[in-house]
């Protein structure tokens, strides 16, 4: 990977299984990085474009996708992000925090659809041009905790076994144990204000670094 430039914008991602308080998560890293004097760009996957949303719709909410179609599609979505709205604003200088990243669909469908956590994590890699985040936080929950906390029609990938979403939480958590360095893991059972102050001190310093 080529080294992003000092004045570059930081890319945050948060993960997690369905229901952790990701999207909770992310609103208040970005009230709290807007006090701190920066420009934020907050957004999601999938859905974080105009043709997200086509695709989120059609992914969560549609008929039946197979496996191989609906990873290529989170793909599309992914590399479409990252063209017109993640890379634009990392390289202006903002910082850019997104509800799921590539690491979702390495969990989803490359380890719960078994397509092959490696082999869906390089077609992602691909469809970035190699953009990593300079953070990811893991929120971790067990998934029949988690499941308690959705409100509303579940979508399909919310629909699917108990033992779907703790290969997804297992995977999670082995991709961030393999590389420490960018992943913090946090325990989403707790109080969100904690768990909002934990993901500032850890960002304090890459931070300070820019």
């Amino acid at each position: 990977m080529i080294p992003a430039p000092a004045d570059r914008g930081l890319f945050i991602a948060l993960e997690g299984g369905d229901g952790v308080g990701k999207s909770t998560q992310r609103d208040l890293l970005g009230r709290w990085l807007e006090d701190q004097g920066f420009e934020v760009v907050l957004t999601r996957e999938p859905g974080g474009t105009e043709l997200g949303r086509y695709l989120r719709e059609a992914l969560l909410h549609g008929g039946h996708v197979d496996p191989r179609t609906e990873a290529l599609l989170f793909a599309t979505d992914r590399a479409h992000h990252v063209h017109s709205v993640v890379r634009p604003a990392l390289d202006r200088g903002a910082m850019v925090v997104t509800d799921r990243y590539l690491d979702s669909s390495v969990a989803y469908q490359g380890a719960a659809r078994e397509l092959g956590v490696t082999e869906v994590r390089d077609l992602s890699l691909w469809a970035t041009e190699g953009l990593l985040p300079d953070l990811t936080v893991l929120l971790d929950l067990d998934p029949a905790a988690a499941s308690q906390r959705r409100a509303g029609t579940p979508d399909r990938l919310e629909r699917e076994s108990a033992e779907f979403h703790e290969r997804v939480r297992e995977v999670f958590l082995q991709l961030a144990a393999a590389d420490p360095g960018r992943y913090l893991v946090l325990d989403a059972a707790g109080d969100q204000d904690t768990i909002h102050h934990a993901v500032t001190v850890r960002l304090r310093p890459l931070l300070e670094a820019r």
